[in-house]
């Protein structure tokens, strides 16, 4: 394992030459370059530092035997291209460009030039970083922030600023600031994998303003937040403004809802004001882990007690009580006053005793996830006292405590203290209570990003084929609006129940099906250019007996044609009314985004779906717990219960809909929006009546596709979605050497148990080999970047043994082994890999790492990579023999002796 990240050079440089003009003539440098020379002179950096001209007098010969990290750049756009040139020269690693206001071309053409001289550039139009442990002041963001324990990366020149200057005074440290513009070329999702891995940061803070790149984006932050906690902070949440929209579901859902459901899936927190960022910041900075969302409340005043209790309501959040037994045994020792039923009021004259039982007691219980320290000023009574309480106790609490000291002038003297002890204090009940509210959402977020999307593979199999015929019979015809004909047919071939539909083309055929289904029936409009049947009478139900059929026919479409002249119109569709056995009508659609690509939404459906405006939505691929998540999400779950005297509906068939609808959207990229409006659920099943799809030859890329191999293979053809889904078809059962068999499979994220017993069980000396340290077991951080990787980056191959145990009843069962892993990383030149391999001792010499390798090389392959290297540490004999067996050319490794590099062309 290769195991510095490759912005190392650029954020824990220990050489830098500076490209900034003469700090002596001040009036000569851009204002960028000024704040740099200040910035720079104001502290002692701990590595070199060479201040440099780009008219140097020195030869190319000097310039070659300097050599550098990183090269910061503050100069007049004309001169840049040059002073990239120069750093190449000295073979610099990474480029820092402060600029701002540059445009994408000019952007384009310095990427070009870092790129050929191979350096990866920050820049243009970034205001620089700071890494505050090794006193580097790279920016022109103001002075050098204090150290903590907090990353900031902003996309704000102008607000990085401000946000340091509130840290300053608000006594919060970073361990890294990264401040980007537009068009830079290390973006936020490099920036996000560096800091998911730096040892000194344990939680990221993101401002952000646009997304170049929906599916990188999406797997950076996600194996960030799976490692750390990320608050995001997002500009202009403004709605999508799709004037075109074509399905009621994507008139109601708004860019910026799609944005909301991205972050939740990611595991991040969002918040919604500067306010609430810092006030997340400051939970996270004082190293608060997830927790569930019931919130103890102690206070001294009911008042403010109350308006905390309401805020927990208001945002969603659970009041924390004391069990019956710990109120019982804690009433005794407080004030006469104090009630204990909902709030801990402890009463006016609680004192810092009666605080301090009052929290040991909430901590100690196990109804309560987290406490709020509420105080108001009461004479006689000491505030500092109070809040040395706190700090006393903070040291034995077990849950996150945030206090809430109110008051002005007073109370200055004790909030200093709260600070020094690093309990988040807020001036308000409400921040309080929202800041722990990020908390909380911060744990249920985590549990969306450890789905694992489900193979496609596991429900009965669609008929695709049949599902893209359609859609090329329809485009073939230029037109992008699928009859309700059609969009069943699609429907259909993903085994979704829907009503039969036939097509009447005369008013004496529809009176004909109207016969042969049975009456009552339901007549339809059949037209490509109507979009809201309703609104041109083109829906009649209840249809009873052939005379109506009939007439309803003829009505129908005179009505239509005398509405809308232009209009194409095919007939009309009769089919049978759904038996309304007590049905609620619910809505399943599907928006695309800019640039998240497919979103599913589920909601209320029928007539009154704009009105009541529900709109709860996921990324797709789905499985069982996202479907589930999703309808707890939506406002009309309320009603799946028993409601009104009806039976609770059949949420498990609500369910498989949407697994299909999931599956539909991976298999079909050409879907663009659509509405199954209404589905009927009731007691017994689910069924669509209705349906409309719109579609597009060419599918929007959610990632911009990279390196994808050839579009009939891998996973090309989920180039329009932001979440790979588990790429099943990479399973493969292969015989063992000596007997027996073996199944090599996709990590999932559920197998991070068996892979911590794997390393547990290794010899000393295999575990060194691979990990080149003595753990004798994977951290929780480590174990969750090896199981929960995205498929698009990266792909890690299993080899899963079924054990008989026999029990001592004679019992036999199957147990589950995972004895050999192999995994792949790409580099950041999105063209070459490295690759990592393990097998358990007892399973050494049976051919399971030659096959591990094997697939997964053909894996990186596919993918479109050109080369697989790896490092293996000289005295292992073992992998260097087998490396050679395998084709690998075995080199020296300049940077440590101690390594082989083992390099194959794909």
């Amino acid at each position: 394992m290769m195991d510095k990240h490759y912005l190392t050079p650029l954020f824990a440089p220990t050489s830098i030459i500076v490209l900034a003009g003469r700090a002596d003539a001040p009036e000569t440098l851009t204002p960028q370059a000024r704040a740099l020379h200040q910035a720079l002179r104001a502290q002692r950096y701990t590595g070199t530092l060479t201040f440099m001209d780009i008219q140097t007098s020195g030869t190319l010969a000097d310039l070659a035997q300097t050599r550098a990290d990183l090269a910061l750049i503050a100069l007049p756009a004309q001169d840049v291209a040059a002073a990239l040139e120069v750093a190449g020269r000295i073979n610099c690693r990474t480029a820092v460009v402060l600029s701002s206001g540059i445009g994408a071309a000019q952007a384009e053409q310095w990427r070009k030039i870092a790129r050929r001289e191979g350096m990866h550039l920050l820049g243009p139009n970034s205001l620089g970083i700071q890494r505050p442990a090794l006193q580097l002041n790279a920016s022109a963001t103001g002075p050098l922030a204090r150290e903590g324990s907090l990353a900031l990366v902003c996309q704000s020149g102008a607000l990085t600023a401000s946000i340091l200057d509130w840290a300053s005074n608000n006594a919060v440290g970073f361990s890294s600031v990264v401040s980007l513009g537009p068009h830079t070329d290390l973006g936020l999702s490099e920036a996000l994998d560096f800091l998911a891995n730096d040892p000194r940061t344990q939680s990221i803070v993101v401002y952000m303003e646009g997304i170049q790149n929906a599916r990188r984006f999406m797997s950076a932050l996600r194996s960030a937040a799976f490692a750390k906690p990320v608050v995001v902070l997002k500009a202009g949440r403004k709605p999508a403004g799709n004037e075109a929209a074509q399905t009621h579901s994507s008139a109601i859902v708004g860019s910026d809802d799609v944005f909301d459901a991205a972050l939740r899936r990611a595991g991040a927190v969002r918040v919604r004001s500067f306010v609430e960022l810092f006030s997340a910041a400051k939970c996270l900075a004082s190293r608060y882990r997830p927790v569930g969302k019931r919130l103890g409340l102690v206070t001294n005043g009911g008042g403010p007690g109350v308006l905390a209790a309401d805020w927990v309501n208001e945002i969603g959040l659970e009041l924390g009580r004391l069990s019956p037994e710990a109120a019982q045994a804690l009433a005794p020792q407080l004030p006469a006053l104090a009630s204990l039923t909902d709030l801990m009021d402890l009463s006016e004259e609680a004192g810092p005793e009666h605080y301090r039982l009052a929290l040991e007691a909430a901590f100690r219980d196990r109804q309560i996830d987290g406490v709020l320290a509420l105080f108001s000023p009461k004479e006689g009574v000491d505030a500092c006292a109070v809040a040395e309480a706190l700090a006393q106790a903070k040291r034995l609490a077990t849950k996150p405590l945030l206090s809430c000291w109110m008051g002005d002038a007073s109370v200055v003297p004790a909030r200093e203290i709260l600070r020094t002890a690093q309990i988040p204090n807020f001036r308000t009940p409400e921040a309080a209570v929202g800041a722990f509210g990020n908390i909380a959402s911060f744990y249920q977020n985590q549990q969306l990003l450890q789905q694992t999307p489900p193979p496609l593979t596991a429900l009965a199999k669609p008929d695709i084929e049949g599902a893209r015929l359609v859609i090329e019979s329809v485009l073939a015809e230029r037109r992008n609006v699928l009859t309700e004909m059609e969009s069943k047919t699609l429907l259909a071939a993903f085994h979704i129940p829907v009503t039969k539909t036939l097509l009447a083309r005369s008013a004496h055929e529809a009176m004909m099906i109207g016969t042969q289904l049975g009456f009552p029936v339901a007549l339809k409009i059949d037209s490509p250019d109507v979009a809201h049947k309703s609104d041109v009478g083109g829906v009649a139900l209840n249809v009873q007996g052939g005379a109506a059929a009939r007439d309803t026919y003829t009505d129908m479409v005179q009505r239509v044609a005398r509405l809308q002249p232009d209009a194409r119109i095919n007939g009309v569709t009769v089919q049978k009314m759904a038996r309304a056995r007590r049905g609620r009508e619910i809505c399943i659609g599907l928006v695309t985004d800019e640039p998240f690509g497919p979103v599913i939404t589920f909601g209320a459906g029928g007539t009154m779906i704009e009105l009541i405006n529900d709109r709860a939505m996921e990324l797709p691929p789905l499985n069982q717990f996202l479907a589930r998540r999703l309808i707890d999400r939506s406002r009309v779950a309320e009603t799946l219960g028993e409601w009104r005297g009806a039976g609770a509906a059949h949420r498990e068939a609500l369910e498989q809909v949407l697994l299909r609808v999931s599956e539909m959207v991976c298999a079909l990229p050409q879907l663009r929006e659509m509405d199954i409006n209404p589905i009927i659920v009731d007691e017994l099943s689910a069924v669509a009546v209705d349906a409309r799809i719109v579609i597009s030859d060419t599918a929007p890329g959610a990632s911009g596709g990279r390196g994808d191999g050839p579009g009939g293979l891998g996973l090309a053809h989920y180039g329009h979605l932001a979440i790979l889904p588990y790429p099943a078809r990479y399973e493969q059962i292969w015989p063992l050497r000596g007997g027996g068999e073996y199944l090599v499979r996709p990590i999932r994220p559920d197998d991070a148990q068996m892979v911590q017993r794997l390393v547990k069980e290794l010899s000393p000396e295999s575990r060194y080999f691979r990990f080149v340290s003595q753990l004798a077991e994977l951290p929780p951080s480590m174990l969750a970047r090896f199981t929960l990787i995205d498929y698009d980056r990266e792909m890690a191959l299993v080899a899963v043994h079924r054990e008989r145990v026999v029990h001592d009843d004679g019992e036999v069962s199957h147990k589950e082994r995972i004895v050999g892993v192999s995994r792949y990383v790409t580099n950041p030149d999105h063209a070459s890999c490295e690759f990592a391999l393990l097998v358990a001792d007892d399973f050494a010499g049976r051919g399971l790492g030659s096959r591990l390798m094997l697939s997964i090389m053909d894996v990186a392959r596919e993918r479109g990579l050109a080369e697989i290297q790896g490092l293996v540490l000289a005295n292992n004999p073992n992998m260097l023999k087998l490396m050679r067996r395998l084709g690998f050319e075995v080199r020296a490794f300049e940077e440590d002796p101690e390594f082989r590099l083992v390099v194959h062309q794909l």
